[in-house]
């Protein structure tokens, strides 16, 4: 008797050494060997290849090739990253922001933004800055505001949300969809931070045809760890700097500041945001001490 075909379908959790494979139903899967041999990590968003053994349960014996990938959050296969930033508790963090939103770029991942709290401060200084260089923001006010813009940008395609603990990532999800159930924690007045209340990463379905994740918090010193940028690529992160890179007098020039910059000179202009350019100087301050050998993966 010949072996069915393996069924192709979508890694929508992955936790305690399981895979849940959306394909046609929900399949509870063990991965094969073969990843670990190859030293290939499945991760939620990838299309897998199911090789049923019995009623909802199989074996994950496959992966279809990957547009992208994050490291964290874990999620592959993005169409876009959606940065959650609270204006007030806690305050928001530009170089966070900008370096998050640097990653995305730099893996072919639109970047958004997500403004909360905006009863606490006025979101409007924030959400300019970043309208200004062309990525989507969404202000969302305790009473609802901001929400159906939001839910209909994420009707297509598989979207991630992140961003600092207690910005109010999780309760953002699950207004915007109260099946979502997920759990929320309170700030922690003496740290400034919130609990980790996400515990995996899970795709849950966003009509008509999306599909969103919920991830863990991470703090800035985790972030050292993740998606290295080189210096020489880092200018091509930062979308507002495509106008004027070519302006420059001096070829290979860094873009921090050298005579004839016209990055530079357009920051003077006030035609890039100053912090989007002093998170890129810094940024590039960082690229400059990693090594040859610890950017090689």
């Amino acid at each position: 008797m010949t072996p069915a075909a393996p069924l192709e379908g979508l890694i929508v959790k992955a936790t305690g050494g399981f895979y849940y494979v959306q394909a046609g139903g929900l399949w509870e899967c063990r991965a094969r060997g073969l990843f670990r041999k190859q030293g290939v990590r499945p991760l939620v968003g990838d299309r897998g290849l199911v090789e049923p053994t019995g009623e909802g349960e199989g074996y994950l014996v496959g992966l279809l090739p990957r547009k992208n990938a994050l490291t964290r959050p874990a999620v592959a296969n993005l169409d876009r990253l959606v940065l959650v930033a609270s204006v007030a508790d806690p305050a928001p963090n530009l170089f966070v922001l900008d370096k998050l939103m640097a990653i995305a770029c730099h893996q072919g991942i639109p970047p958004a933004l997500a403004v909360t709290k905006g009863d606490l401060a006025d979101p409007e200084p924030l959400a300019a800055v970043y309208r200004r260089v062309g990525i989507p923001v969404f202000t969302l006010t305790p009473q609802g505001g901001g929400l159906e813009e939001l839910r209909q940008a994420l009707g297509r395609g598989i979207s991630a949300f992140t961003g600092n603990s207690g910005v109010g990532k999780s309760t953002l999800l699950n207004r915007l969809d109260g099946r979502l159930g997920l759990q929320t924690g309170q700030t922690s007045r003496k740290l400034g931070r919130g609990r980790h209340t996400t515990r995996h990463v899970e795709l849950f379905a966003m009509p008509p045809a999306g599909y969103i994740a919920d991830t863990p918090g991470f703090s800035a010193v985790e972030l050292e760890r993740y998606e290295v940028i080189r210096r020489e690529e880092l200018a091509d992160c930062f979308p507002e700097f495509s106008r004027f890179v070519g302006d420059c007098r001096f070829t290979g020039c860094s873009h921090t500041g050298e005579k004839g910059c016209a990055v530079a000179a357009a920051v003077e202009r006030g035609e890039i945001p100053l912090s989007r350019w002093e998170s890129y100087r810094a940024l590039y301050e960082e690229a400059k001490k990693w090594k040859d050998w610890e950017l090689k993966k």
